[in-house]
């Protein structure tokens, strides 16, 4: 390697459980690019329908293959009982992401081993993981409580998706599969917003180290995604990621914050001096802003703005009081899933960066310019 040559950090994205496994299934089909996947499992028959790079078998003599039975307990066994194949697949790692459906047993209890050993090898570890939706039962939100807990102690930041609030931008006849289509993409905005700060190269010099300096020990980081048209589409787009139904709680006074711009080649730069200033009012003022765009044309007039807070005072954000943004339209429908063929067709489309955000792919929209409150890929 000459000396002009940048080192290419190396990201691996780890799916555990059930959830985790599906979410990286996902990741996969929708395309996302530059890193590795990894999928831990205790439920064999699960693992043989991953396309993950590395699957991992673990509690073969504790459960057969057959699952955790939604026991943490198991699930922590059995990933501590194969601790030595879980730091092999990691090692070399720059920065691990570790993903999982909290509630269950194999993620619930093996995603903090698997963040643990991942800190012990020196990675930058990243936990972004869903809490269960309601009907889900009230002990599976318990075990999810004590989960996202347990993980928060093991990583570096923690992006916790509370599938609850899907449900705010979903129509009332989404289905039970649409509803957690709804929630990998989620799942898969929160890593892609990340990573693709990294992967893509641009004109602004975002690399691993600036990202590592707003991640690192950040503790609890909130995720919020905002998408417009129009008028003033990108400072719309800005306020509704700051004012997300994703978000339980306001980003003021976060000290380091994410953010990303993607545009068609339309994109004005005033446009993203607005967006921009916007959120920096929002955090704290002396906040660590990692900020990039990236030119998309097929987006057309629609801008999308992901914004990532993390490093509260306290190392937990504020409770939201009042909202920013004007009341809420009607929900819309949920994101439909892709099909692979498509999702295939859409993984060639390499956009042009300037800077480096976020890359999405891009669906279809049959709805108007007002609907501004809920992001066009998860319609």
């Amino acid at each position: 390697m000459s000396q002009n040559q940048n080192y290419l950090a190396v990201i691996k994205v780890v799916g555990v459980g059930g959830g985790g496994v599906n979410a990286v299934n996902r990741m996969i089909e929708l395309g996302l690019r530059g890193v590795e996947f990894i999928a831990i499992n205790t439920d064999a028959q699960a693992l043989l329908m991953s396309d993950a790079d590395v699957k991992l078998d673990v509690g073969r003599e504790l459960t057969r293959g057959l699952g955790a039975g939604a026991d943490p307990e198991v699930g922590r066994r059995a990933a501590e009982d194969h601790a030595e194949e879980i730091e092999e697949a990691l090692r070399g790692a720059d920065m691990v992401f570790v993903t999982a459906g909290e509630g269950g047993g194999t993620g619930t209890g093996g995603a903090p081993v698997v963040a643990k050993i991942a800190k012990s090898i020196g990675a930058l570890t990243i936990g972004v993981v869903t809490k269960p939706f309601s009907f889900e039962g009230r002990r599976r939100q318990q075990q999810a409580e004590t989960g996202v807990s347990k993980l928060k102690e093991e990583v570096d930041t923690l992006i916790v998706v509370p599938n609850d609030r899907l449900l705010e931008i979903s129509d009332r006849g989404i289905s039970m599969i649409e509803a957690f289509a709804t929630a990998d993409q989620v799942l898969l905005a929160g890593v892609q917003g990340i990573t693709d700060l990294i992967t893509t190269p641009g004109l602004i010099n975002l690399d691993f180290a600036d990202v590592k300096s707003v991640m690192q020990g950040a503790g609890s980081a909130l995720m919020g995604i905002g998408s417009a048209r129009g008028a003033d589409r990108a400072i719309k787009a800005a306020e509704l990621a700051v004012e997300s139904p994703l978000l339980e709680a306001s980003i003021e006074g976060a000290h380091g914050v994410l953010l990303s711009i993607q545009g068609g080649s339309n994109l004005g730069i005033f446009e993203i001096n607005d967006a921009a200033q916007l959120v920096k009012e929002a955090a704290h003022p002396e906040a660590n802003i990692i900020f990039g765009t990236v030119i998309d044309d097929t987006l057309g007039d629609e801008v999308r703005v992901t914004v990532i807070a993390a490093g509260f005072d306290g190392g937990e954000p504020l409770t939201r009081i009042e909202p920013i943004t004007a009341a809420r339209v009607a929900p819309a429908p949920a994101l439909p899933v892709l099909p692979a063929d498509e999702a295939a067709k859409d993984r060639d489309a390499e956009p042009v960066s300037v800077g480096a955000t976020l890359p999405e792919t891009s669906y279809d929209s049959a709805f108007g310019d007002d609907d501004l409150d809920i992001p066009d890929f998860l319609k």
